[in-house]
């Protein structure tokens, strides 16, 4: 049987960050498809590609934890940046979000005036760097080191902030954007939607400015797919494709992990997967029972992927935000990535184009394959629908291609029904789960551990898991 340092199980972001980080170990990485990066991948359907998800990639600047990483394991990613980082669509209404921030609040002011647009703005990007200068980002736990590490971190934090650390969004909402419209409301919390997963109503004020001020920073596109990015990441990494892990087991200082495959040995396993699918693997009841202690986090995406026949110019992305709910979502908005009309892969057949909404995953699982049918068909009719209305220059016969994806979907090809972990708040951020476990020699990492979905926050737990590696 063979035997390795380390076995990282899935290859999305972390799996595939913590790998190239660690390719001077004896390393194996497992995916249980065939293309690479999970939630972040690109797949082939009817000779046109697709990317399976929002295909923005932020954080390749100084002083961002993914740029160090990637400088680190020597890769230069083929990107091209997006002069605007997403197209804000509502009620016929543009916004355009860009790093400038003068023709931003211009734009801003434009839509949705306010006195004090300005200072809200101002105040949320300059938390918002505060934060990414932060020196002591740590959250680990079960080892005194761990511990220590974290708590520097947590004094550094409040050092920094002070007492805006114990504000909350809506009050600081309140409080500036005084007798918002209900509108410009809507149109925050969209925004907030696509970065960390909730509404105001439920985050910190510190969580409210950095979902909010992705786009204050360099915003990508990735050429030929979000996959080429994990091509290249992976590129000197020994891994094995279409090799689902289907049960560890922990043996003294060692884990045996069986696959579909073969059988393997492991001084350290490092696990992709989302924490709420990962106790079945296991046998050993502490284990499982660890991984039970997690709630269930229900939100999930539905996606829909569709090709274009058009000569027209499009942005990288949009959002639309309309005035009630879509069918069968927990979201009155959708967000639209364009593959680039130079790419010649995703573009060779026309525009490749991934729409996608949030849902939840309990809607998909427990319901008739009719059913099913019928509830998948009204949603994505409704958002194509709306998608034509708001691109009066598409047709929907230029639509050559089209298919949608639920949490029964993902869990067929990504073995997940979630799409991100829960929101990081201050009542929860001492239940969220960190990469470190109670058991030697067993990690986590991805979106549904700390510090979140996203590059910047994948990488970020990435930078947390090496340095507790490595020591």
């Amino acid at each position: 049987m063979n035997q390795y340092d380390i076995a990282v199980v899935g290859s999305g972001m972390g799996g595939s960050l913590i790998s190239a980080l660690n390719k001077d170990k004896d390393l194996i990485l497992f995916e249980k498809e065939s293309n690479l990066g999970g939630c972040a991948s690109t797949f082939k359907r009817k000779g046109h590609y697709y990317n399976a998800g929002a295909t923005t990639f932020v954080g390749y600047e100084e002083n961002h934890p993914i740029k160090k990483i990637l400088d680190k394991i020597n890769y230069i990613p083929d990107i091209t940046k997006s002069e605007v980082a997403i197209r804000v669509i509502q009620n016929n209404k543009i916004i355009d979000r860009i790093k400038d921030f003068d023709r931003f609040i211009e734009n801003i002011n434009e839509v949705y005036p306010h006195k004090n647009n300005r200072k809200f703005w101002n105040t949320i990007k300059t938390l918002d760097e505060k934060f990414w200068s932060l020196k002591n980002l740590y959250y680990a736990k079960y080892s005194l080191p761990s511990y220590m590490k974290t708590a520097n971190a947590i004094l550094e934090i409040f050092s920094v902030f002070k007492f805006d650390i114990l504000k909350s969004a809506d009050s600081f909402i309140n409080e500036i954007l005084y007798d918002i419209s209900s509108e410009y409301k809507a149109f925050i919390d969209a925004q907030l939607l696509i970065t960390i997963q909730t509404t105001s109503k439920d985050v910190s004020l510190i969580s409210l400015a950095i979902g909010l001020s992705y786009p204050f920073h360099d915003v990508f596109y990735v050429n030929n797919g979000m996959g080429s990015l994990f091509e290249g990441i992976l590129k000197d990494i020994n891994t094995h494709r279409k090799e689902e892990i289907l049960k560890i087991y922990k043996e003294k200082d060692l884990y045996r992990v069986v696959s579909n495959k073969d059988e393997y040995l492991s001084k350290k396993i490092i696990l992709n997967s989302s924490i709420y699918n990962t106790s079945v693997l296991f046998d050993d009841q502490k284990i499982k029972k660890y991984y039970d202690s997690f709630s269930f986090s229900d939100q999930s995406a539905f996606v829909i992927n569709l090709t274009l026949d058009s000569k027209e110019e499009f942005l990288h992305h949009y959002q639309i935000i309309l005035n009630k709910n879509i069918p069968n979502t927990i979201s009155n908005s959708f967000f639209i990535s364009f593959s680039s009309m130079k790419d010649n892969l995703l573009s060779k057949n026309g525009y490749s184009i991934t729409i996608s909404t949030h849902t939840k995953a309990t809607l998909w699982k427990d319901i008739s394959k009719d059913e099913y049918k019928k509830q998948k068909e009204i949603t994505q009719n409704f958002i194509i629908n709306k998608f034509l209305e708001n691109f009066k220059i598409i047709e929907k016969k230029d639509i050559i291609d089209i298919h949608s994806a639920t949490a029964t979907t993902f869990k067929k090809y990504i073995n997940r029904y979630n799409c991100g972990g829960k929101a990081i708040t201050i009542k929860n951020i001492f239940q969220t789960p960190s990469c470190t476990t109670p058991f030697k020699g067993l990690y986590n990492i991805g979106d549904t551990v700390f510090a979140g979905q996203g590059w910047p926050g994948v990488a970020l737990g990435v930078n947390i898991l090496d340095k507790e590696l490595n020591g």
